[in-house]
């Protein structure tokens, strides 16, 4: 296992690396000037327009560019922001806490939605709970995000007036606040992934609950319900364990749609807004941290499985 995890670190940086050589090629094909953007009211002035390009290294080949930009990521210099002339890396340090409570509540009711309602679903299999633990996934799949989160402020905030419609207030000014200002978006954004993990759950546990271990720890006089938790979900915990690592960092990530609705000064909407300015150093700054997540999680579940199943270890 200390192998296998020791490849999985060993990969990262070249993971990192083709990211960021993926990013900067294929931000090079977005329209426009970025000179022309930051040049305003003087974009017909060559000299200024030349003078831009210089300071940015505009003017220098493809892969200048890259080496400059990838030699002071090395140095932990993301840059500087092409709009707000901001270090990149404190833009997203005010912006990364928003989006980690944000997605660290969408998993959580996520989690707490969609786990017990895969396990009652395969426990009671082609039944009333199976049904309709079905129906409700499929309406969570099916329903946009934007469609449901502009029918929750239409309900809860403008006709029951019980939430603020939008905003955000940190939790370290006022934690009651905070929570009200983000438990309808962490709704929206869990309600689809708790229907995914349903039926993921649902799917692996009737392949668990069908093993020749499950029959015979009933067969010894187990309780049903320790039958159900400690012997057919501790081994079906694997695959949810992977596709959680995976929903958790595309929510870490940014959900551009929920952050617009609600108002969220999140990763989606940062992002968002500098692909419209062309600001390159926040998008590729951006980008990064947010495979860096998605790596870190993924060595994180490798962990986890050996917690739940100590049979790895010794693989």
């Amino acid at each position: 296992m200390k192998s296998h995890l020791g490849v999985r670190i060993a990969q990262v940086i070249p993971t990192l690396l083709l990211v960021s050589i993926l990013v900067f090629c294929l931000q090079q094909l977005m329209p426009g000037d970025p000179a022309m953007v930051l040049a305003g009211e003087e974009r017909g002035d060559p000299q200024v327009l030349a003078q831009i390009r210089a300071e940015l290294w505009l003017d220098r080949s493809l892969p200048v560019q890259y080496l400059h930009w990838i030699g002071n990521v090395l140095r932990g210099d993301l840059g500087y922001s092409w709009r707000v002339r901001q270090p990149v890396a404190h833009l997203i340090g005010q912006k990364l806490p928003v989006t980690l409570q944000l997605g660290g509540m969408a998993f959580f009711i996520a989690m707490a939605i969609g786990i017990p309602a895969g396990i009652v679903a395969a426990v009671h299999r082609n039944g009333f709970w199976d049904y309709l633990a079905n129906a409700v996934g499929l309406a969570g799949l099916s329903t946009p995000n934007f469609w449901l989160g502009i029918m929750l402020i239409l309900l809860v905030s403008v006709q029951l007036g019980w939430l603020p419609p939008s905003g955000y207030v940190s939790p370290f000014q006022d934690w009651r606040q905070s929570l009200a200002t983000t438990i309808m978006p962490a709704f929206v954004l869990g309600n689809a992934i708790a229907a995914i993990l349903m039926r993921h759950t649902r799917s692996a546990m009737l392949t668990a609950l069908d093993q020749d271990y499950v029959r015979t720890a009933r067969a010894k006089g187990l309780g049903e319900t320790v039958v159900v938790i400690r012997h057919a979900l501790r081994n079906a915990l694997i695959p949810i364990v992977t596709l959680g690592a995976l929903e958790l960092g595309t929510l870490l990530s940014g959900a551009v749609l929920t952050e617009q609705v609600f108002s969220i000064p999140g990763f989606g909407k940062m992002i968002v807004d500098a692909v419209f300015n062309r600001d390159y150093p926040v998008v590729q700054g951006v980008v990064l941290v947010t495979a860096f997540l998605y790596v870190m999680l993924n060595l994180a579940a490798d962990v986890l499985y050996v917690v739940i199943n100590p049979r790895l270890r010794d693989s």
